[in-house]
């Protein structure tokens, strides 16, 4: 396979313009850290973007950052680290899940849009996007958005690069939104609640005023093993409630008293102090539960987004049929569920009780054959696949870019 290195700009515009006049596609790569999601794609070249991997500019004060595409994400996080601030929609860490290096890179995480436990307060990574500099598929740059919000004007382009799996543009350089780091983070836990309690624990949480988060659980069968950021909770067949509560020091312990008082009708609640916490939502966070190395390392995962109301009953069902472990956060709205392998991974079981609760699945880890059988992302409504597929042919109309990555069939 033909890997071809970037330097610049001028280099994804050269590439991909004699890509489109040899109808070859390209695949898209930082560090590849995440190649294994998707459907497995047909193609002869790499497009290498590790080389645009300079911090363009970092202002602190003014709460931005703008990096190219192959920046490596554990590198841009301890920049901002240093300067006590975070990307506040917590950047999901895959290689644990998938079993690869750490490597990862901040256009992967665009691209990919996948956002760690406190989505739920602060958005996803497409919200603290502010602006990208990309190559369409016609093999023409582009600038959308800005520094700041109040640049942006008509249509924000650059959000239908998050989440697209490097299917619509080449980023070469995007500006993201930075957040101070909270000073201090107590976490409420709650021991030994089903899944259906533990539901509702967490909307009480969540609906109070004391500004949550996380919320997530853990049921006893999700620990076959000590799990880092968990071994030190003594949860060995124990179910584990957790929800998170962040701010300055004062703020965050009145609030976990006062939480802790709220859900006594639920348990007595423990509470993680600081480091604790963070290794704790960390492991949340990256899923390690189901990690590679683990004894559920080759079962595959999905990645099931529902209403949070119906999460418990939805987890809970899928794992009296399946025989599989669940893990919720989001309160419930986001459930991974790792199942006994299969040739279908389970799609059609999984994927009728999904439609049941109005909610979607996405087949995060399993064999290259199993992501050729089965569509990897969940298959949309009519209208809605057609509205996307206008989107992307409008970025790509030949699908030289990731050709068939996120629609089984597309590969050819």
């Amino acid at each position: 396979m033909d890997t071809l290195k970037i330097r610049d700009a001028k280099d994804v515009e050269d590439a991909v313009r004699a890509a489109v006049a040899s109808e070859q596609p390209l695949e898209i790569i930082g560090h590849g850290s995440k190649r294994l999601i998707g459907q497995p794609m047909a193609t002869n070249a790499l497009l290498d973007l590790s080389s645009l991997n300079a911090v363009v500019a970092y202002e602190p004060n003014e709460l931005i950052i703008t990096v190219q595409a192959g920046a490596p994400l554990s590198d841009v996080l301890s920049l901002i680290d240093s300067r006590d601030q975070q990307f506040a929609f917590e950047p999901i860490d895959t290689s644990a899940l998938l079993g690869t290096p750490e490597l990862g890179t901040v256009g992967g995480m665009i691209g990919a849009g996948l956002a760690g436990p406190r989505r739920i307060r602060a958005g996803g990574a497409r919200d603290h996007l502010l602006g990208a500099h990309a190559v369409s598929g016609f093999g023409d740059s582009f600038k959308a958005g800005g520094k700041v919000v109040k640049n942006v004007t008509g249509y924000d382009l650059c959000k239908l690069l998050a989440g697209s799996w490097g299917t619509l543009a080449v980023m070469t350089e995007v500006t993201l939104k930075v957040m101070p780091r909270p000073e201090s983070e107590r976490t409420l836990l709650l021991r030994g609640l089903d899944d259906l309690t533990a539901n509702r624990a967490m909307t009480s949480a969540l609906g109070s005023p004391f500004d949550v988060s996380g919320a997530a659980h853990l049921p006893a069968s999700a620990f076959r093993a000590d799990i880092g950021g968990l071994a030190d909770l003594g949860s060995a067949g124990e179910a584990l409630t957790l929800l998170r509560l962040e701010g300055i020091t004062v703020s965050a312990v009145h609030r976990a008293k006062a939480l802790a008082a709220l859900l006594a009708p639920f348990g007595v609640a423990e509470i993680l102090q600081d480091a604790a916490s963070a290794a704790a939502w960390g492991a949340i966070r990256d899923v390690r539960p189901f990690a590679a190395d683990g004894a559920l390392g080759a079962w595959p995962v999905w990645r099931i987004v529902c209403p949070p109301a119906a999460g418990g009953a939805l987890g809970q069902a899928l794992s009296r049929a399946t025989g599989g472990d669940v893990v919720y956060d989001w309160g419930g709205g986001l459930i991974w569920a790792a199942l006994p392998p299969k040739p279908d991974a389970q799609a059609a079981l999984l994927r009728a009780r999904v439609n049941a609760a109005g909610g979607h699945a996405t087949l995060i880890r399993a064999p290259e054959q199993v992501r050729r059988n089965i569509d990897v992302f969940h298959p949309q409504q009519e209208g809605l696949a057609a509205l996307g597929e206008r989107v992307r042919h409008s970025f790509d109309p030949r699908s030289i870019l990731n050709r068939g990555r996120m629609t089984r069939g597309a590969a050819t």
